[in-house]
């Protein structure tokens, strides 16, 4: 199986596209909605939560680890790889070289939540190769809220995202990384609020197709992984609108199963 997980609803974005770019393959999630947003919290704290939720998914059949969460990418990815002797996949890296790869990127725009912004870790990624490209950062703390909440068509979140991206669009960026797996749910109202001669780099796909490609180059990994179409979904906490949002990102019914770590 494939292991995915985020702090709540946001990293099914990525097993949406999982599906899309590698069907057949069994996938596990877990959501923990019950501590979620983990923009908010410490690097310590985020890396106890993930490797507790990785031991988990490793318990439950995954032979793959993929931290479907931007936060928990940026602070946590190591810890895990020196933990698990597992191919461990994170969201921010795959995004970067997107940008990286493209001669006609010049100025990037970077949203995130407040740990991500904080750790500089695509600016940090984007310089090391591209020097000359300019990267500007913005911090959306309320974005992850106000998905969790099913706020997705709320004028209210249409106010927010514009405030939070004008000073982007002051900066004049051609290119805008959405430095969070939940802010593809809201990728309409931020490519009107950004504008539509911009380029938008979803880190969900970005990682979708970095694990295909990787399972293509090493086939002793992907001998391991069974193919039943089997997915499983599981939340640390269900609330009533997680599972009409969460089968409105992945279009199929879901099914979701309730865990206590």
């Amino acid at each position: 199986m494939i292991g995915i997980f985020d702090s709540g609803l946001g990293g099914l974005t990525v097993v949406r596209e999982v599906m899309a770019q590698l069907p057949g393959y069994d996938l596990i999630y877990f959501g923990d909605t019950a501590r979620t947003p983990y923009g908010s919290k410490s690097p310590a704290t985020v890396i106890q939560y993930a490797v507790q939720i990785a031991e988990w998914l490793l318990a439950n059949g995954a032979r793959v680890i993929v931290t479907a969460c931007n936060t928990a990418s940026s602070v946590a990815t190591e810890a895990l790889r020196q933990r698990f002797q597992v191919p461990v996949f994170e969201v921010v890296s795959p995004a970067a070289r997107l940008v990286i790869r493209n001669p006609r990127i010049r100025s990037v725009g970077v949203i995130g939540t407040r740990a991500t912004i904080n750790s500089g870790v695509y600016k940090k990624m984007i310089k090391a190769e591209r020097p000359e490209i300019k990267v500007y950062s913005r911090a959306c703390p309320l974005l992850v809220p106000l998905v969790e909440e099913g706020w997705l068509k709320k004028p209210e979140t249409k106010r927010i995202v514009k405030k939070y991206l004008y000073p982007l669009r002051l900066k004049q960026i051609d290119t805008l990384i959405l430095g969070c797996t939940h802010y593809p749910i809201l990728k309409d109202i931020i490519q009107i609020k950004i504008g539509k001669r911009i380029r938008i780099i979803d880190s969900s796909q970005a990682i979708a197709e970095a694990i295909k490609n990787f399972l293509r180059d090493h086939p002793e990994t992907e001998e391991m992984l069974s193919r039943n179409s089997d997915h499983r979904i599981y939340v640390s906490d269900i609330t009533e609108h997680f599972k009409e949002i969460a089968q409105d990102i992945l279009r199929i019914p879901v099914r979701l199963e309730h865990v206590r770590l």
